[in-house]
């Protein structure tokens, strides 16, 4: 147990929790300044015309803009299991963890160099910027349970998601400084590239000074390569599916929920925009309430996974999302119910943020739990391929979403398309009351290689 441990043990431990936490806060950058709030209305309006004579005249750059998140999405599917039974079988998980971090911040970097009408230049470094992004998680969330007991991983998981929100606010921040979305002011919206990649390398480094390899005494045998033990493992681990049936049904539950995510993350502030027509003001105090509502919704719900269990939690986040999808369905009904009940002039705009609070929460206590419930189901001698196949689930989930969400919104209103996160969260939940929580720890347990 973690409290039995000697000084000189929990402090090399909060260390590397601590190492842990930041590459969360590191890589938030490029999460929230790309994908979510800033690059992605670059794209969508500035980088690919818009057509006037359509009703959503940004139609095409919201498909691109979803299609190039989605082909990223699929090479990590292809390399994810993989990538995560090497790293298991030759203690490379730093490694691996330090290489898409460089990917990452190199490409990022480079969307300085996009500018207006170069559509296909901006698409690719996107794909790559979070092929490298997406990578990133999969192994550092394979840390995970060697940081702590089984009991706290929800706790170290919550302080991570949380932690990185602050990171997002700082790098937004700083993104903010380069002024109005307009061509006109274009050669100053070319930094949030360099921007966020200069983040993302700084916050970084605590990561690599203080997280240390798990060290598995596996051996290697000198006549087997690593690319063949890595391709052994991973059907191995297929072939042990049903040993850990809990695990399976769960990541079918969160195949799901990511493709909600997925579309949520990439299309919230898009949909803001151009279906709630949010402006300046708007963003900048929704995207404050979503980074702190989402790290005390990551932190609160990773005390209480610990108090009530992952499945338990994991639930009520989904509920919570139906509930957001209902409310921002319905916004200006409701809006204009409010106003006449209460004597209130609200605005629609200002309504839709109050709900994206809520938003905030659940999205962060969400991915929080679904780590921390992976983690609870996962051997620590397969930690790497589980999280890969963390990865697998919630990376062709996205690519799925991110396809079917592109082309629904060009034969149906943007509105009409957000639909389709509302069932996907219903779906996950349906799923998700087939999983027996305590029999997955206890596979987890008694596995043996």
């Amino acid at each position: 147990m973690t409290h039995d441990l000697s000084p000189e043990r929990k402090k090399s431990r909060n260390l590397q929790i601590f190492g842990w936490c930041m590459f969360d806060f590191a890589n938030s950058s490029y999460t929230t300044v790309i994908i979510s709030v800033v690059y992605c209305e670059i794209f969508t309006q500035l980088i690919v015309p818009s057509d006037p004579n359509s009703v959503n005249p940004f139609q095409h750059g919201n498909s691109l803009w979803a299609w190039a998140l989605a082909i990223s999405y699929l090479f990590v599917v292809l390399t994810g299991p993989l990538f995560g039974a090497i790293t298991d079988y030759s203690s490379t998980k730093k490694l691996f963890l330090f290489l898409s971090y460089v990917g990452c911040v190199v490409a990022t970097f480079a969307l300085y160099y996009v500018n207006p009408g170069m559509i296909w230049l901006g698409f690719v470094l996107v794909a790559i910027s979070n092929f490298f992004f997406a990578s990133g998680e999969n192994f550092a969330s394979s840390f995970l349970p060697f940081l702590g007991e089984k009991e706290d991983l929800g706790k170290i998981s919550g302080y991570a998601w949380g932690i990185g929100y602050f990171g997002g606010i700082g790098s937004v921040v700083l993104a903010t400084t380069l002024g109005d979305y307009t061509l006109s002011n274009f050669e100053n919206l070319k930094l949030v590239g360099p921007y966020t990649a200069v983040f993302f390398m700084l916050a970084a480094i605590p990561t690599f000074i203080f997280l240390k390899e798990p060290k598995l005494p596996m051996g290697h045998p000198s006549n087997i390569s690593f690319l063949k033990e890595g391709i052994r493992r991973v059907v191995t681990t297929l072939k042990d599916a049903s040993h850990f049936r809990d695990l399976m049904v769960y990541l079918v539950s969160l195949f799901f929920t990511m493709a909600a995510l997925a579309i949520v993350i990439s299309f919230a502030f898009i949909y803001g925009s151009q279906e709630i027509h949010i402006e300046a003001q708007h963003k900048q105090v929704m995207f404050i309430f979503i980074q702190i509502s989402a790290a005390l919704g990551a932190l609160a719900f990773g005390v209480i996974q610990d108090n009530i269990g992952a499945k338990k939690t994991f639930n009520l986040t989904l509920v919570l999302w139906l509930a957001v999808c209902g409310l921002i369905y319905i916004v200006a009904d409701l809006t204009q119910f409010f106003n006449s009940v209460l004597g209130t002039s609200w605005t629609v705009q200002w309504v839709f943020v109050a709900i994206s609070s809520l938003a905030g929460m659940g999205l962060g206590s969400t991915q929080s739990a679904s780590r921390a419930m992976v983690g609870i189901f996962s051997p620590e001698s397969k930690s790497g391929e589980f999280f890969g196949m963390w990865g697998l689930s919630g990376k062709i989930a996205a690519a799925a979403g991110l396809f079917l969400f592109g082309f629904i919104q060009t034969i149906v209103s943007l509105k009409n398309a957000f639909l389709v996160v509302a069932l996907f969260y219903l779906i996950s939940l349906l799923i998700n009351l087939l999983v027996d929580e305590e029999r997955g720890i206890k596979a987890a347990q008694e596995f043996k290689e």
